[in-house]
């Protein structure tokens, strides 16, 4: 039987339920994944079971049963229970329950086809995590069809797509105008108070996502959480973040934290900023760690790190808010006006004090600045060759809706 091989990455279709931040999903991701469910259904189910809410996690005498009932069997391991790596899975769906060696931290995963499928990759943590037992489908069990069908691209039922999206937010600003009409009943007012809360709590929407203006007044705000494998913030990463929002998306900011075993890098700025900007962010992230791991087994320290530091210093540079460019590269989006950069740049740090006013409003959240401490072993050969690879990168953000100066 084989052993996990390959990472892929998928929420479970949480984001595009409408879901935002990071939080102990790990068993509503787990099953709608496994089995096909729409995560805000599964969601709810537990939610309802357990009579709070699953995101801060779900104890197995609740998720336990809920499988049964979907016709998932439940299956002990033998004791020495084996770390992640070395555990032999048969092919098809797995829940698998796994617990850090500690016996202080216990995460659900769906493996399937001895590929894990999560957000989280427990083998590259400091901690060993082991099996200690999982769950398979039985005859009539409910199975997510699009693996047995062979496609892995994480799609799941119940997403909603763009058309059904806008048409929710189009309903959503035709109930608005009549709670806002004066002209209305106080009868028909109270009436679609209820029912514009009652479509925004089940989509997940804020008013913020019913702004149809492209005014800085007008912007819709929003966090996106992107939990990488480190139990600590890597410099590259940081490195990389930066980038990100300094280079490619400017009118989006970062920090990071940690929350349990994962380190969580944040994004928050314009909504669909923050989105292009996450997934670069996931992008490079794979195709740098990858690449390390390739050369050197790792990219957390020693050589692996500084050829990580090396490719991430030298990826292209164009800074929209200065003017600046790397030198024959050039940018078909740097304007020739010198004060079309003056408006650039004061758009940018109007957007950024009301996302910073927005987070702390919002989010409750505060942020205060800190300084990091260089790594002791840095490998200049390494590192050089990271910067000859990070220079021949091409980097294509992805496509984002033209804003206004």
């Amino acid at each position: 039987m084989p052993r996990i091989g390959k990472f892929l990455w998928d929420d479970g279709g949480r984001a595009k339920s409408g879901f935002v931040g990071l939080t102990g999903d790990c068993v509503t991701r787990a099953i709608a994944i496994a089995t096909g469910l729409a995560y805000r259904d599964v969601y709810q189910t537990l939610m309802e079971r357990h009579g709070s809410s699953p995101r801060n996690g779900v104890p197995q005498s609740v998720y336990g049963p809920y499988l049964a009932e979907l016709r998932w069997e439940e299956c002990s391991v033998s004791k020495p229970f084996l770390p992640v790596e070395r555990f032999d899975f048969s092919e098809g769906f797995h829940v698998v329950l796994m617990q850090d060696a500690y016996g202080r931290k216990s995460h659900l995963a769906a493996v399937i086809d001895s590929s894990l499928h999560d957000t989280w990759d427990p083998r590259d943590d400091d901690n060993t995590y082991l099996i200690n037992k999982f769950w398979r489908p039985t005859h009539g069990a409910v199975c997510n069809i699009r693996f047995t069908a062979g496609r892995v691209e994480p799609k799941h039922q119940g997403d909603l797509t763009q058309a059904e999206f806008e048409k929710i937010i189009q309903r959503l600003r035709a109930i608005d105008n009549t709670a806002r009409n004066q002209a209305a009943t106080e009868g028909e007012r109270e009436n679609a108070l209820r029912m514009m809360q009652s479509l925004m709590l089940r989509h997940n929407l804020t008013r913020e996502d019913l702004s149809s203006q492209d005014g800085i007044e007008a912007t819709g705000y929003a966090r996106v959480a992107c939990p990488v494998n480190s139990s600590k913030a890597l410099a590259w990463e940081k490195d990389l973040a930066f980038y990100i929002t300094q280079h490619v998306f400017p009118l989006t900011q970062w920090y990071s934290g940690r929350k349990g075993h994962r380190t969580i890098f944040f994004f928050y700025g314009p909504r669909t900023d923050v989105e292009n900007a996450i997934q670069l962010f996931r992008e490079l992230l794979l195709t740098i760690a990858t690449a390390a791991k390739l050369l050197y087994g790792g990219y957390a320290r020693g050589s692996g790190a500084s050829y990580a530091e090396g490719y991430v210093n030298s990826l292209p540079k164009s800074d929209v808010l200065s003017g600046q460019v790397d030198k024959d590269k050039g940018s078909e989006n740097i304007p020739s006006d010198p004060s079309q950069f003056a408006l650039m740049q004061q758009r940018s740090l109007v957007v950024h004090e009301r996302a910073r006013e927005w987070l702390a409003v919002e989010c409750g959240i505060r942020l205060m600045t800190t300084t990091r401490r260089l790594r002791d072993f840095r490998d200049p050969a390494a590192e050089l060759i990271g910067r000859k690879h990070g220079s021949e990168h091409r980097i294509d953000p992805p496509s984002a809706p033209k804003r206004l100066l």
